[in-house]
């Protein structure tokens, strides 16, 4: 039997033990369905081998290898992955279309007597929800913009907000990334991936209360904000952290200590900087790596790069700005500015 999702809670809904993605490796590596496990019954290899035959010599021989595969892989997950699940396991198997890759395995685990089901469409048919989530929906809640120049502490700030009350979306987060050069945190999802969380995220938002989201530019490292959000979020009114710049610096250099940890990262992040200032420029930030002087370098980045673009960037706008002023950031203070952050959400949110 094939199940149909007609929104992205749908899946949640239903309750399944386990959701099987029967797709190649790569496939499921780009992007799959919240919570699936990678159990293919092709790899990649083979989806390409049987794809050629297919075209190149006949459906129908194609079938039968495809047939073939199919079952040596159930053999091998029925006899490792799935060995111990019990006779009342409720699984979801999905493909690329919910069709004979998706139907084959779900046949065999049938067989055995255990209540599966496929998905409808397969996971073509959750990449639709999601692109029309992110990309065709409004977000239903009003968005706040969380803002303040670099080393403002917003995204320790962000997360603590909902401890008052205040639902938030953490878009670096979720594109695991910190939004600079400077910040990578790891290898990013793919967009798919990164628009399939956002999705989960926006659906589940409360539309009577504000959603503060952090200030980004379009792009989080790599990744692209969909188009609705990047609307909201320009047009939205602003909370900024207004900290002086020794404060900001200090913060930089605990928070992204992981980065200066690594001379030879570190070395080569300054280096992309090239193209936007002077040679003599690069040398000292460079020589204040190399000295290990992080806090200086951080004040310096502030004063020469960051700082005059966002005030730049901050000209153009035209939206309602609350500011919070601090003199600190260290962490003992963090949860009272979340509190003034919240405090100044609800001022905007009221308006």
């Amino acid at each position: 039997m094939a199940v149909t999702l007609t929104s992205l809670a749908d899946l949640a809904a239903f309750g399944f033990d386990d959701i099987i993605d029967v797709r190649s490796p790569s496939e499921f590596a780009e992007d799959h369905l919240p919570g699936a496990i990678s159990l293919p019954v092709l790899d990649d290899d083979e989806r390409a081998r049987v794809g050629t035959i297919y075209k190149q010599v006949s459906p129908f021989t194609a079938r039968k290898l495809g047939a073939a595969l199919v079952a040596k892989s159930a053999a091998r997950h029925l006899e490792g992955v799935l060995a111990d699940r019990p006779g009342g396991w409720r699984p979801l198997v999905y493909c690329w279309r919910g069709g004979q890759r998706s139907g084959s395995f779900a046949t065999i685990l049938a067989q055995i007597g255990w209540r599966v089901e496929t998905l409808a469409g397969g996971y073509k048919t959750w990449r639709g929800l999601v692109v029309r989530e992110v990309h065709e929906t409004p977000v239903r809640a009003p968005v706040v913009v969380l803002d303040g120049n670099t080393g403002s502490a917003k995204t320790e700030v962000l997360n603590l907000l909902p401890g008052f009350g205040v639902q938030v979306i953490d878009l670096e987060g979720l594109a695991r990334h910190r939004g600079s050069l400077f910040g990578a945190v790891g290898e990013q999802p793919s967009q798919k991936a990164f628009e399939g969380a956002l999705a989960l995220a926006l659906a589940g938002l409360d539309p009577s209360r504000p959603v503060v989201a952090e200030a980004e530019s379009s792009k989080i490292g790599e990744r692209r904000l969909p188009s609705e959000i990047w609307k909201a979020m320009v047009a939205a009114p602003r909370v900024a952290i207004v900290a002086p710049r020794a404060a900001r610096a200090a913060y930089l250099a605990r928070a992204y200590a992981d980065l200066t940890a690594d001379a030879g990262r570190l070395a080569a992040t300054v280096d992309l900087l090239k193209a936007l200032h002077p040679r003599e420029v690069i040398e000292e930030w460079q020589a204040l790596a190399g000295a290990g002087e992080f806090q200086a370098l951080a004040a310096d980045l502030m004063e020469r790069h960051y700082d005059p673009r966002y005030g730049k960037h901050r000209a153009r706008m035209a939206v309602p700005v609350a500011e919070v002023t601090v003199e600190r950031l260290w962490p003992e203070d963090l949860v009272g500015i979340a509190g003034r952050v919240a405090k100044a959400v609800g001022g905007l949110a009221g308006r």
